[in-house]
């Protein structure tokens, strides 16, 4: 049947502007917090009012019609008013604040900055709460136009829409147990080639992706013992001769056990930039606007 001509549920729409940038009912249904039967369901509704398949399934992807391309920039450009309309006529007052922020992080960055940022913003906006999500580097700027993410903290591939703000910059640093042979010497590139390792996976692969192409362009995938996640290479670390690659903001925490030694790498990597990202559509939002401010101070000072 043909709705065209009926009030449509805005939360529809959500939907189908999650499907357009993550091109997978499952993608949109984490982003949106739904279970794949609701967004199935959503998406029968959209086509029974639109007359109109809107995406279909072409491998593991489901790609828009014609009719969805024409309907995409009008309802993006009408959400983006909606949202604007809104943000820009609410006051805000962190003390007061009973605002949900969702804040997209790697699981790497959430274990640095949460145990940094949660004592002051508990203090400064104690009735704030803060919704950690996964920081997915293909979809983040999109997932912050839309509304879905207010920020997030990490790289962002393509900011040209989006406000960053500099925190700091870390780097990479190869981590040992305090009684490794090479523990008490200076790293070098003969050294590096004789250590086996703990290769630390992260949700927020860019950085990471750099290193592994180092290991690929010299052959040394050898190296690589085991990969699994990098909350347990500290473990791995301290009980055996592995040597794992670790940004050394994480290092440092870890070296004031004494149990572990951080050493340069023998070779250049470039600089991990720490930022916070909002998106430049939401720059009237006072709300946004002070956490990301809030968040970056915070984890400067710390820096």
């Amino acid at each position: 049947m043909n709705h065209t001509n009926d009030a449509i549920d805005l939360n529809l729409l959500r939907v189908f502007l999650a499907i357009w940038d993550l091109r997978s009912l499952t993608a949109a249904g984490d982003r949106l917090g739904l279970t794949q039967p609701a967004i199935s369901h959503a998406l029968r509704r959209l086509r029974g009012h639109f007359n109109d398949p809107l995406f279909v399934r072409a491998t593991n992807r489901m790609l828009p019609t014609d009719a969805a391309v024409r309907l995409h920039e009008p309802l993006d450009q009408a959400f983006a008013i909606i949202n604007r309309a809104f943000k820009e006529r609410a006051a805000f007052d962190p003390r007061l604040t009973q605002r949900t922020f969702r804040i997209a992080m790697s699981d790497i960055a959430e274990v640095y900055s949460l145990p940094q940022l949660m004592p002051k913003l508990t203090r400064i906006a104690p009735l704030a709460r803060i919704d950690v999500v996964p920081f997915v580097p293909d979809h983040v700027v999109a997932a912050m136009r839309s509304g879905e993410v207010d920020l997030a903290i990490g790289h962002v591939k393509n900011t040209e829409d989006c406000t960053s703000i500099d925190v700091f910059n870390d780097r990479f640093v190869c981590l040992v147990r305090a009684g490794h042979p090479i523990a008490k010497g200076r790293l070098t590139k003969a050294s590096f080639a004789g250590l086996r390792f703990f290769y630390a996976r992260i949700t927020s692969p860019i950085h990471h992706q750099t290193i592994e192409q180092w290991f690929a362009d010299r052959d040394s995938g050898s190296q690589i013992a085991v990969r699994g996640h990098f909350m347990v290479a500290p473990e791995i670390v301290r009980n055996s001769d592995l040597a794992a690659i670790f940004p050394e903001s994480l290092a440092l925490r870890l070296h004031q056990a004494k149990d572990f030694r951080r050493l340069d790498l023998p070779f250049d990597l470039a600089p991990i930039e720490v930022k916070v990202h909002s998106h430049s559509r939401f720059a009237s939002d006072k709300g946004i606007k002070w956490m990301c401010e809030t968040v970056s101070r915070i984890l400067r000072d710390h820096a």
